[in-house]
């Protein structure tokens, strides 16, 4: 997942609702098959293992294809893998269809993919998305501080088109996990500076960039289809513009008077009104999308017992049903669990989950038993991003538990999406925050792995559990999604006593259509289908 942009992995991919500087306006230069999106500035470069957020990862998902791809629905389907074979989910045989390039021209080969798995894992690149590779063997010698080795032994190039991997142990996840942004390959050019490479990549995906520069900083990406794609997606439309906002409720006015083909996210202040503004271009479709407010422990009152204390307390503090209908008008639901009530497995009333529900009596008692631990005192802030829709339910989640704890309690807006993931990543941040997480691959694990097992890139608030691993662990190798269900109930049960962070609301994601467009899909996830948009 991503941060989305919903947060939101990634992969999946903090809700990175975020929008940029620039509104989009007519531009009589702009072809007319040519698709506008809205999007916020990526905090990274355009590397598949250094993006966790939405909008990066929503490019580098256009310019690259990998193994395999999902379709709108979620489902995996091959893309460059010929085949993927495996007689116990351990050992995996991989063959890539031949006859691939790049867009520079050179050939995608098997060493293409292990130069680019083994660049993601190795710990002095520092790509945010490495861990994805913890199950391959090697893995911790080339992700250790210190690494005692430059490559994974796990991985092993036979011959152009034929590499295999070796898993430490059997993964229920890892053939569906191929899609997900991390795993695609890299051209050599990209090794002989990288720095200069993210700026401008290089794929082998639908879509390339328009020319050198296109990434445009703070106001849009062009992206053009790229001609020599052989896979199952090509491009449908003349190519993205992928405009920066400020709001979404300007990008919802470019929405209305033409200039916007596709929004994601309608804003606050249309959810009442968009079904009737756009009839039949308005789209409601529940997604797997969260989002969650974190503590991290550097902060005082966050770390131990009180910090658990503290936060179950403000999570039953927290009147979910009343903002979901009054700032979202039903179109969010509170959350029941730590994923995402859209996916395979989820369970709504798993042990402890009762947390998650308002109970004013029950907020207070917790309160002060936090408080005989190490009295309160100071305010609590909750961070967001300012351009990103969030104000209104930050600000009604921070009254609700004010008027029940009695505590001083308030949003703290920063400017964009990228200046909060920073502060966030940096261990900086030194109050509670909102993320919102979008599913990179449609399972509880991903969602689950890449929050909260120990020493993911992605785990906000460095909560680790030895048991919570070994049930994830467990999942991962269960026989059966059935018995691997289980384990993971087991999992969010641990995450229910623990509380590492607040679940707070799901998504039902609205999005609007330009009266130019066609055809265009919200796919599983909360993007757009973007390949398939039709104009």
């Amino acid at each position: 997942m991503r941060f989305t942009r919903a947060g939101a992995l990634t992969a999946a991919l903090l809700l990175a609702t975020s929008l940029g500087l620039a509104g989009c306006s007519s531009d009589d230069s702009t072809d007319a098959g040519i698709v506008t999106t809205n999007i916020t500035e990526p905090q990274n470069p355009l590397l598949p293992a250094s993006n966790n957020d939405n909008s990066g990862s929503r490019i580098v998902d256009r310019i690259f294809a990998g193994l395999k791809y999902y379709d709108a629905n979620g489902v995996a389907h091959n893309d460059m893998a010929q085949s993927i074979e495996t007689t116990d989910r351990k050992n995996y045989k991989i063959t890539i269809k031949p006859d691939w390039t790049f867009t520079d021209g050179t050939p995608v080969t098997a060493k293409s993919f292990v130069d680019a798995w083994n660049y993601g894992a190795l710990s002095t690149n520092a790509q945010l998305q490495g861990y994805v590779f913890s199950s391959v063997v090697g893995y911790d010698e080339v992700a250790a501080e210190k690494p005692a080795a430059q490559t994974m032994s796990g991985l092993k190039v036979v011959d152009d088109r034929t590499f295999t991997v070796a898993l430490k142990s059997p993964s229920i996840d890892f053939e569906l996990a191929l899609a997900f942004t991390p795993f695609y390959p890299l051209p050599e050019a990209a090794f002989k500076d990288m720095k200069a490479f993210g700026e401008n990549p290089i794929g082998n995906g639908p879509y390339k960039l328009a020319r050198t520069g296109a990434w445009e900083h703070n106001v849009k990406v062009d992206l053009v289809p790229n001609p020599d794609y052989k896979g199952a997606r090509p491009a449908k439309n003349k190519g993205l513009r992928m405009v920066m906002y400020q709001s979404f409720d300007t990008a919802y006015a470019d929405l209305i008077a033409g200039n916007l083909d596709t929004l994601d996210t309608i804003p606050d202040s249309a959810l009442a009104s968009y079904k009737q503004d756009l009839g039949d271009r308005a789209i409601t479709k529940p997604t797997a999308q969260n989002q969650h407010i974190s503590s991290q422990t550097n902060i005082p009152h966050f770390a131990g017992a009180e910090g658990v204390l503290r936060r179950k307390a403000l999570s039953l503090a927290i009147n979910r049903e009343q903002i979901c209908e009054n700032i979202f008008h039903g179109t969010r639901i509170p959350s029941r669990d730590f994923t995402a009530i859209t996916l395979p497995g989820f369970d709504g009333k798993l042990p402890g989950s009762e947390v998650l529900k308002y109970n004013p009596d029950e907020a207070k008692k917790l309160w002060a038993q936090a408080d005989a631990i190490s009295p309160w005192s100071g305010r609590y802030e909750i961070a967001y991003n300012s351009d990103g829709g969030h104000q209104a339910w930050i600000e009604a989640v921070a009254n609700s538990i004010k008027n029940t704890l009695g505590i001083e309690a308030i949003g703290a807006p920063y400017p964009t999406f990228k200046d909060v993931r920073s502060a966030i990543t940096a261990r900086t941040i030194g109050k509670a925050f909102r993320y919102g997480w979008q599913g990179d691959y449609p399972t509880m694990l991903q969602f689950l792995t890449a929050q909260y097992y120990t020493g993911a890139g992605t785990n906000n608030v460095d909560y680790s559990s030895p048991e919570f691993d070994k049930l994830i662990d467990a999942a991962l190798a269960a026989p059966t999604l059935e018995e691997s269900y289980k384990f993971v109930a087991q999992a969010q049960t641990l995450l229910f006593q623990d509380m590492p962070d607040i679940p707070v609301l799901d998504y039902i994601a609205t999005a609007g259509l330009g009266e130019k467009v066609k055809k265009a899909e919200l796919a599983w996830n909360g993007q757009f289908d973007f390949e398939n948009i039709e104009k």
